[in-house]
């Protein structure tokens, strides 16, 4: 399968994307820890099926430390030993919050206060607008037919920096 469209050749999505990647600048700059951003980043995009942000949130995670075994467990973060209850309630909220069409009241309340117990005020802003903004990427990659495979480590940083 190949790309339909591609969004790094257009004006118009060069423009969204350097606008998109300031919005990601936030997120990342926040005291929400880098490992939670990308486990995160990770757990949606399995959810939603794009390869492009699987590929790179993995690659993304193992160049900044990450073990092979916690990255091949995120698919079944519940049945793992290697989370902690913070990223435990980070993967729970990124998954109902991915999962919003399936769930019948969104994030729930047992989910939300797992959130507040282990993250303060600014990592739980980071972490909503992290939610919200991987799953806006995993649509635009998957309706365009975006391949995973070619990413490398820190090549959006350098191009929108």
């Amino acid at each position: 399968m190949d790309a339909r469209f591609n969004m790094f050749g257009n004006e118009i999505a060069a423009k969204f994307a350097q606008r998109f990647a300031s919005a990601s600048l936030v997120i990342q700059q926040s005291p929400l820890p880098k490992s939670t951003q990308e486990l995160v980043s990770l757990r949606a995009s399995q959810i939603n099926g794009c390869g492009w942000c699987i590929d790179m949130h993995t690659k993304e995670a193992a160049a900044a430390g990450e073990t092979p075994v916690r990255l091949h467990l995120v698919a079944a973060w519940r049945e793992a030993t290697v989370f902690t209850e913070a990223e435990q309630a980070a993967l729970a909220l990124a998954e109902e919050g991915t999962r919003l069409a399936d769930a019948h009241h969104g994030v729930s309340d047992q989910t939300w206060a797992q959130v507040r117990k282990h993250y303060d005020d600014d990592q739980i802003a980071a972490l909503v607008a992290l939610v919200a903004l991987i799953n806006a990427a995993n649509r635009l990659a998957v309706i365009v037919h975006q391949q995973g495979g070619s990413y490398e480590p820190g090549m959006f940083a350098a191009a929108f920096s």
